[in-house]
């Protein structure tokens, strides 16, 4: 949708970003916690990811996997937010809450429209994106804005969430507030233009 941005107004709104201190990591301390080896198949961290999971391609979810989760992990959510999105608060991307525990990963376009209603399943249940839809956001930077950092937050929490069904992002980190004991993350970047300079504390911090 965004593609068909005239390239101009990309570049007016390149110094509007959200910014990494607006993530969900940042508000939740992960450095507190254990880390989680966490990664993608597709792209590695802080590259460039492939044109077929974005809105120029196929617009799937990328692969993911994660290593050995911290004693006491009751449940796990993943949350993707867009770091440089031209808007006060990181674009959300995908929310998902009832990962399968035993699993270790994500098949590429596992995240899918919905769910199935069970942990680990072909498309696990999902919560809303920033456009309000039950299923992952393909990369869809501006044309001339520039590199976009696409964060891939992996949580894991000492007892499962009480959500109701689709729950956004606002609903997710009250409820792993108190619960979250590893985070693991993953960044990824896609661009339609140039790459641009955001300036210092853009970049996530590891976990």
């Amino acid at each position: 949708m965004l593609q068909h941005l005239p390239r101009w107004l990309g570049h007016a709104l390149a110094p509007l970003r959200a910014g990494s201190h607006r993530l969900a990591v940042a508000a939740l301390h992960p450095a507190e916690c254990a880390m989680i080896e966490f990664g993608s198949a597709a792209f590695a961290a802080g590259e460039r990811m492939p044109e077929r999971f974005s809105a120029d391609g196929e617009g799937l979810s990328p692969p993911l996997h994660w290593g050995p989760l911290p004693d006491g992990t009751a449940a796990l959510a993943l949350l993707v937010e867009d770091a440089d999105s031209p808007s006060i608060n990181p674009l959300v991307h995908a929310v998902v809450w009832d990962l399968d525990l035993d699993a270790h990963g994500l098949a590429e376009g596992a995240i899918g429209k919905g769910g199935d209603g069970k942990a680990g399943g072909e498309h696990p249940e999902t919560g809303r994106n920033s456009y309000l839809q039950r299923r992952w956001l393909p990369p869809d930077p501006p044309p001339g804005h520039g590199e976009h950092h696409y964060v891939f937050q992996l949580f894991a929490l000492s007892s499962p969430p009480e959500l109701e069904r689709a729950p956004g992002r606002s609903a997710l980190l009250d409820e792993l507030n108190g619960r979250l004991i590893g985070a693991g993350v993953l960044t990824g970047t896609y661009s339609r233009d140039e790459p641009a300079q955001i300036g210092p504390g853009t970049e996530p911090a590891a976990a």
